[in-house]
């Protein structure tokens, strides 16, 4: 059974990312592991968003969970670091360094769609 995350002082959680979760079979933790120890972690394609990636899966069959999220505690100065966690998804293999974020195409197109 599923887990709904709910939102406290330190994590918020939009629609969005609960959906994906549910989607790529994410649960809270992984995706909480990711943000505090990303094996890499790059710029986020939405504006103020950090994307961050651990590795998963097996040698056979490689693949990496990613995490785009924003530190609210950057944006409104508070004492307590909040991240609000805007998507997560897997991604099957081993994404190429220094290239774009390899981001599923239905999550850019509803980004997008958010940003209009």
């Amino acid at each position: 059974m599923y887990k709904k995350p709910k939102n406290d002082e330190k994590w918020a959680w939009t629609n969005h990312v609960l959906g994906k979760m549910m989607y790529y079979r994410i649960s809270e933790s992984l995706v909480k592991r990711v943000v505090r120890f990303p094996k890499r972690v790059e710029v986020g394609i939405a504006p103020g968003t950090t994307a961050c990636m651990q590795p998963a899966g097996s040698k056979k069959n490689p693949s990496e969970v990613w995490v785009m999220y924003v530190d609210m505690g950057e944006v409104a100065k508070l004492s307590i670091p909040k991240k609000k966690i805007i998507t997560s998804w897997r991604y099957p293999g081993i994404s190429p360094i220094g290239e774009p974020i390899p981001i599923p195409d239905d999550i850019l197109a509803e980004i997008e769609l958010a940003e209009d």
